[in-house]
Order: structure tokens, then C-alpha cells, then sequence
């Protein structure tokens, strides 16, 4: 399409917190425009999520104006030409317009410039490299918006200039295929990220960690985890056995069960995908504490949802993972999991199984350990078997024991 065209106004160019930073930049006089991902989403009438803006103006020129203006600016990137403005509580990305100078595969060393092109040639995919004028004025100068609409993920130039300047475009490119591609990728730039794929060796596992959960957490990763497999490139970062075909039917589990994708739908995306080693994969990848603890627990609920068709093994599940504080409900988690696993069979059953998941309520099992001490057990571990034991038989008998039935059943136990 030609280099210039125009988009409606929209509520997100003009609110308040960003005509403050415009405002605070010059604009119109300076040509300051809206960049990356919030032009790209906005032309495919999608949530706006981020807004990042780019000025020709340098990062100490940007830092001026915005104290001038009143409002906070953060030196969040100085080196990259990056400041963080913040209006109305609400966190701008400033970019000055640059160009890379040198790459190492990792990171780049960057020039200012005044040439929106020159800034525009150094980003990763046609439909990145988009700016937008707050007036409406959108600037197109690789065919961006044709991809995007198209569902075409499409490098600036050639794939493997892009790679080489910076790895981890190759999972960029996955993720992005993930969330904005239709159709199969396209296989020139399959070929490249198969050639080029060593050098993910040389990245952080930070870097890879995050880019990895976020095309998870995709509403349908597979086609692109496919392609990941394909390519070698899903090998060379985890050696470990990756259950593709597991993780296929999760996607079809998930929309039959009217699963939402939500925030950390990727949890359960990456016990499918690595199976028994989705902990040590987790500890592998250094995830925290938290995600690695969620995964571990979505693994052993998985494993006894598999056995919870019968009463007393269902109400043990539920009883152990419906009950846990987790927001996603490791047992939902789990019974997708688990059914998927099993390639989706017994329909009915985890249907009746998801439905109980889903509209379980809370049993808390009425006594403690001042029960126990005052049958006279000192304190010890006794206390916690004795009271795992009695609370074993009431989860056994449907949660129908009284406590005073419970009381009486322990001081049997205890004498």
C-alpha cells in the first residue's frame, strides 16, 4: 500500500494522560507519533495495550520538555534513547528515532537520527515498523498494514539480517506467528530461523523464558510451537521430550470446557507441553518460585484427575486442588490437562468431572490440633497424622461427619 494513509480518531489518540505527553513534546511543530505495537493492534481493532511513542528529539531534549511540562520522566533506557513518561499515572514509552551501529546477536549499539525510515528499517516485522500521528496520519513504509490484515508475519528486509542482529527474533517471530498469524508461516523464513537457530545458545534465559510464556499464553499456540519443533528450533532450546501432541488437544479440551485463555493459561499450556518434566523444565528456565510452585501443583493435580472417576478418588481431588487458592483452580487446570493427556476420551466423564471442578465448594475440615491435645497426645508429629488420618476418612465418606463424629473417631485413634 502507499507509505501514507490515515485511520479514524479513536478514543486512545486523544485521552487525556496522552495529550499531556504530546502536548509536553511539541506536537504538532515536533513530529511526534505513536509507534510499535498499539499502531499495529489499533489497525486490527484490537485492545490497546502499551503506548510507546517515538520524537526525533534526543533523550535529554525529551527530559527537558517533560519536566517543563510538569510531568515524571524515568531515564528507563538512556542509552537506547528511551525515557518513560508518566501522565495521569499512566506509563509512556519516549523513544528517540535511531539506528544500529552494531550488533552482537544479543544487543545493539545505536545512533540518534532524524529519519523516521532509517528508524523504522531497524525494527523486526513489517507490521512493527508502523507509525501513527496522533491526528491519524499513519506511515506504512514496508506494507505492514497488508500484512497485518493478511495475518502475514513478515521480517523488515531479509529474515536473517534481522536474526543475525538479534536471536531472540526468532521466538519474537514464533510468538508473533502465534498471536497475529493465519494460515501456515512462511517457509523462507522457517528456513532462516532453521539455519540461524545456534545462536539462541548465546541468549539469557531470562529473555528466552519470557518470550516462550508469552506465545504460550497465546490464544492457540500450536501452529506455532509446530513450527518451533519443525525447525529445530523448540530442540535447541529445550533438549527435554515436548508432548506437541498433548498440548493439540489441550486447545481442543480448552474450547470444549469453554476455557478462557486468561493472564496464565500458559501454566497449564507448559505441563501439557513437557509432561512429567514440566517442574524441572520450569526450574531449568530459573521461572519463580510462584510459577514453578503452580506448575508442580498442575502436574499432581493432573495425575489425580486421572484417577477421580470413582467417589472416594474424585473427592479426594477436589478436595486437595478445588480447594487451593490458586486463581486459575488447579483442579479445572488439571482436568484439562489430564484429559488431553488421554487424547480427549471419556467426553462424558470429564465432563461430569469439570462440572463438579467447577461448582465445588469449600469443605474445611472442622478440627485442629487443640482437638488432639486435649485427648492428651503431646505435642509432635502424632498430631498431624492422627488429624490426617481422621480428616482422610471424613473426605472418604463424602464430608458427611459431624464433629462431633470426627472428635469420637479420633480419640478411638488416639487411645
Amino acid at each position: 500500500m502507499a507509505e501514507t494513509a490515515r485511520l479514524p480518531p479513536a478514543f486512545w489518540m486523544s485521552a487525556a494522560p496522552v495529550q499531556a505527553v504530546f502536548n509536553a513534546l511539541g506536537a504538532p511543530a515536533t513530529d511526534v507519533r505513536f509507534v510499535g505495537g498499539c499502531v499495529r493492534d489499533a489497525i486490527l481493532s484490537r485492545p490497546i495495550k502499551d503506548i510507546d511513542i517515538a520524537t526525533p528529539d534526543e533523550p535529554d531534549v525529551v527530559t527537558e520538555k517533560l519536566a517543563q511540562a510538569g510531568l515524571k520522566a524515568v531515564p528507563t533506557g538512556l542509552a537506547h534513547g528511551t525515557v518513560t513518561a508518566v501522565a495521569g499515572r499512566q506509563p509512556f514509552e519516549i523513544t528517540t528515532l535511531r539506528k544500529d551501529t552494531a550488533c552482537d546477536g544479543r544487543h545493539a549499539a545505536v545512533e540518534f537520527t532524524t529519519d523516521w525510515v532509517e528508524d523504522a528499517s531497524r525494527r523486526d516485522f513489517t507490521f512493527n515498523a508502523l507509525s501513527l500521528r496522533q491526528d491519524g496520519e499513519l506511515f506504512d513504509p514496508f506494507g505492514g498494514v497488508d500484512d497485518a490484515k493478511a495475518g502475514r508475519v513478515q521480517f523488515v528486509g531479509d529474515p536473517r539480517d534481522r536474526i543475525q542482529e538479534d536471536y531472540l527474533r526468532i521466538l519474537r517471530y514464533f510468538r508473533f506467528v502465534a498471536l497475529y498469524g493465519a494460515g501456515e508461516p512462511d517457509s523462507a523464513i522457517l528456513s532462516a530461523c532453521n539455519a540461524m537457530r545456534h545462536g539462541l545458545a548465546a541468549l539469557s534465559t531470562e529473555r528466552v523464558r519470557n518470550e516462550f510464556t508469552k506465545l504460550l499464553n497465546a490464544p492457540d499456540p500450536v501452529v506455532a510451537t509446530v513450527a518451533m519443533g519443525n525447525t529445530g528450533v523448540l530442540g535447541e532450546l529445550f533438549p527435554e521430550t515436548a508432548a506437541i501432541e498433548s498440548l493439540r488437544t489441550l486447545m481442543t479440551v480448552e474450547r470444549r470446557f469453554d476455557v478462557a485463555c486468561g493472564d496464565r493459561a500458559w501454566r497449564r499450556r507448559w505441563v501439557a507441553l513437557f509432561d512429567q518434566e514440566s517442574g524441572s523444565v520450569a526450574r531449568r528456565m530459573k521461572l519463580s518460585g510462584k510459577d514453578t510452585k503452580s506448575i508442580e501443583a498442575l502436574n499432581a493435580a493432573a495425575l489425580a484427575a486421572a484417577n477421580a472417576f470413582e467417589p472416594i478418588p474424585c473427592n479426594r481431588f477436589l478436595h486437595e486442588f478445588a480447594n487451593a487458592t490458586d486463581p486459575d483452580c488447579p483442579a479445572v487446570g488439571a482436568v484439562l490437562i489430564a484429559s488431553a493427556r488421554e487424547g480427549g476420551d471419556r467426553t462424558s466423564g470429564w465432563s461430569d468431572l469439570m462440572e463438579r471442578a467447577r461448582g465445588w465448594t469449600v469443605r474445611r475440615f472442622p478440627l485442629g490440633g487443640a482437638d488432639v491435645q486435649r485427648l492428651g497426645v503431646e505435642d509432635g508429629p502424632r498430631i498431624g497424622t492422627l488429624l490426617r488420618e481422621v480428616e482422610q476418612e471424613w473426605v472418604d465418606g463424602g464430608f458427611v461427619s459431624t464433629p462431633s463424629d470426627l472428635r469420637a473417631r479420633l480419640k478411638s485413634l488416639s487411645t
